[in-house]
């Protein structure tokens, strides 16, 4: 079980990102245009600098929707291998079962 304090500052990290999504976007795009002045796009390169570390997506961890666990998580269920497994066992997860031989 990951701390609380974790899983808080994840989702403080989830909040600015999306929140700043669109002037990162728009910083990026004008950084990378080469029709612009060079003035303009270093002046783009020291905003985009000035944003928080948090606003970009490359902070966030995806993380299990019980516990929090950061590794061995399933994107397509959003849960850890350990809570992924119990919800297979008990169904809730279509088209998956335990495999066994």
């Amino acid at each position: 079980m990951a701390r609380k304090s974790v899983k808080n500052r994840n989702l403080k990290r989830i909040k600015i990102a999306n929140k700043l999504r669109e002037k990162r976007n728009g910083l990026k795009i004008a950084v990378s245009n080469i029709n612009l002045p060079l003035e303009e796009r270093m002046e783009a390169v020291n905003a985009l600098q000035k944003l928080p570390r948090d606003a970009s997506k490359c902070r966030q961890r995806h993380r299990c929707g019980f516990c929090g666990r950061q590794r061995a998580y399933n994107r397509l269920t959003g849960l850890c291998r350990m809570h992924m497994r119990s919800a297979i066992i008990q169904g809730m997860v279509p088209g998956m079962h335990k495999a066994s031989w």
